[in-house]
């Protein structure tokens, strides 16, 4: 062992990360990473969180970086970062999968691979001798890995190293995406330079040049919003990414524009914003909203990100549209490169100055005879509770969650904060649970892009963990063959007491996404065509994996649930924090029919099946 005063490439790069505000690495061990963990434990305040799975320590830290992104100060908007480590190979290669999506998703991630001593790489080339976990190939980690990262580095000079891990670092918080440092196993220990400075994010210059281009995108920008006239806003990822809320709340307010948020944005600010009129999701939204937004004069993107999931094949950029996003700005058929969206939203806002667009979209559709409820405030109370019918289907079970939500779990009070935050997996899940009405900024997580099923389980470690002050309980909603994907994942929240509260969507044992995109018909009814082979899911008994992961020592609580009176009943007890329940992770086995699917997928049925 190094002695205390030492510095080590293993100190060296535990230092950074605690210097980074992390607090938990999150991974699977293996002989080549032992010693690093025990430099880690001995010398920051890092601990390690030892999951099932690669892919379910991934999913943590994935979540781990999108609360602490969302909770740190709005000017370090790069004190964000999480990491993972692993082991070369069989982990590294289990673990590729978190990091493409954290990658695709803009998730300022660092990947950590322990690998073969330099030693053992020398004695392969001079003799073929392989050892565990080893490739012929020597930088076949290096290689996939470059495809999902903005840097990717392999560590076999101590000297070299403390450079290696910095500049990796500050490119993982300047682009907010996943980087990748495999080190070789005789580095732990090996001496090195101690850190020196502050890692930051490099912001990017604004020139001259910059300026103009700026002054000609929101001149076009204005010019089509006259033009087109009620303008409605479609809030994006990158203004979560990027901390923009303010400059958000800003320029609906200072416009008065109504806004909608994609998926991925959802809570960006508080769903009780007067301005607020729901997500839009393209086709699969709510057919209500689908239609309001439709009928807007001009849509007006800030920071999103249109994908074939929220415009469902539509074409995004109309003469209609503007569209700042991805380091530019879009209005109509022209396009303005090298636009930041950070001086793009206030400058936009600044030029329609003295000019506001009160209209409430809702009205003005119905007024113009469309299937609309008659003010945007109609329809979002629609949302919410209800006339429930006895037994479950995935619209009444959200619209009871909901009312969960907004009226009991905060005690009756508004504008109390709430204890959870929501984590949505994707497919049937993902399309019911965006239409919660999130009260808290930043109360609701899913990954809207990459929609690796299982993710949520996951990342609700990373999210109890990152939302230690406030406690926030992650209540998620996951689909069975998700689910089945990544349950162990239970475990780790069972060990580390984390109280997450999992609602496993069980639609009779079937992957009812992939039924709907294949094979549409097959929901019209029993009658319909029989299902596809492929789709059908071995049935479990979820609630009794409570008693597979609890202990007497460490308690999971699990719970069946068909009928609405039944899952009343859970939700009372959860409403009430002396309640025992509340002490150990709760798992409710949700039982849907499997002819049943959210509302927002209703569009596909009209269409397919006549």
């Amino acid at each position: 062992m190094s002695s205390e005063g030492e510095w080590t490439v293993g100190r060296y790069l535990a230092t950074r990360l605690e210097q980074l505000g992390i607090r938990h690495l999150f991974g699977v061990p293996g002989d080549f990473l032992g010693p690093f963990l025990s430099i880690m434990q001995d010398t920051t305040a890092v601990r390690w969180v030892g999951t099932p799975t690669e892919i379910g320590s991934g999913y943590a830290a994935d979540a781990y970086a999108r609360v602490r992104s969302a909770d740190c100060p709005p000017d370090r908007p790069d004190q964000g970062a999480a990491a993972v480590a692993v082991t070369y190979s069989v982990g590294a290669f289990s673990l590729l999968n978190t990091v493409g999506g954290a990658y695709v998703e803009d998730i300022p991630l660092i990947a950590i691979n322990a690998g073969p001593t330099y030693e053992q790489w020398l004695n392969f080339q001079a003799v073929g001798l392989l050892t565990s976990h080893m490739s012929p190939r020597r930088e076949s980690n290096l290689d996939v890995y470059r495809q999902v990262t903005v840097d990717a580095q392999v560590l076999s000079n101590p000297g070299l190293a403390p450079s290696q891990i910095d500049s990796a670092i500050t490119a993982c918080l300047t682009e907010r995406k996943p980087v990748y440092l495999e080190v070789m196993e005789d580095l732990w220990h090996a001496p090195c330079e101690p850190p020196q400075g502050e890692l930051r994010a490099h912001t990017r210059p604004f020139t001259t040049r910059n300026q103009q281009i700026l002054d000609k995108a929101v001149a076009a920008a204005v010019e089509l919003i006259h033009s087109f006239g009620t303008p409605i806003v479609w809030a994006g990822e990158e203004l979560v990414r990027q901390r923009l809320e303010a400059e958000l709340l800003q320029f609906v307010e200072s416009t008065e524009i109504q806004f909608c948020t994609t998926v991925g944005a959802k809570s960006v600010v508080s769903e009780r914003h007067p301005k607020f009129a729901g997500v839009y999701n393209g086709k699969a939204s709510l057919p209500e909203i689908y239609r309001t937004f439709q009928h807007a004069g001009c849509r007006i993107g800030l920071g999103t990100w249109s994908t074939s999931k929220n415009l469902n094949g539509e074409q995004s950029i109309g003469d209609d549209w503007i569209v700042a996003a991805r380091g530019g700005v879009s209005v109509g058929a022209m396009y303005f490169p090298d636009v930041q969206l950070g001086r793009f939203v206030p400058a936009l806002s600044a030029a329609l100055a003295g000019r506001t667009f009160a209209d409430d979209h809702f009205a003005l559709a119905r007024a113009a005879g469309l299937d609309v409820p008659a003010t945007t405030a109609a329809f979002l109370d629609s949302l919410t509770g209800g006339d429930y019918p006895t037994e479950l289907t995935y619209d009444s079970f959200f619209q009871h969650i909901n009312e969960f939500l907004e009226r009991r779990a905060t005690g009756g009070d508004p504008d109390a904060p709430s204890p959870f935050t929501v984590v949505s997996d994707a497919a049937f899940a993902l399309l019911g649970s965006m239409n919660l009405r999130i009260t808290e900024r930043s109360g609701f997580l899913a990954q809207n892009s990459w929609l690796s099923i299982g993710y949520s389980v996951g990342a609700a470690t990373g999210v109890a963990l990152g939302r230690q002050q406030p406690l926030k309980r992650p209540m998620v909603f996951v689909g069975d063959g998700s689910f089945q994907e990544i349950c162990q994942e239970l475990s780790t929240q069972v060990r580390q007491h984390l109280r997450s509260v999992i609602f496993v969507l069980d639609n009779e044992g079937f992957y009812g996404i992939e039924q709907m995109l294949v094979a549409p018909c097959y929901f019209k009814g029993p009658a319909s065509d029989g299902a596809d082979f492929y789709n059908v899911l071995h049935p479990w008994r979820y609630e009794k994996l409570a008693e597979v992961f609890g202990s007497e020592k460490d308690r999971m609580h699990g719970f069946d649930v068909s009928t609405h009176a039944e899952l009343d009943a859970l939700l009372t007890d959860l409403a009430d924090p002396t309640n025992d329940l509340n002490h150990a992770p709760v798992l409710a086995r949700i039982r849907l029919g499997r002819h049943d699917y959210p509302r927002a997928l209703q569009y596909k049925i009209d269409e397919n099946c006549p």
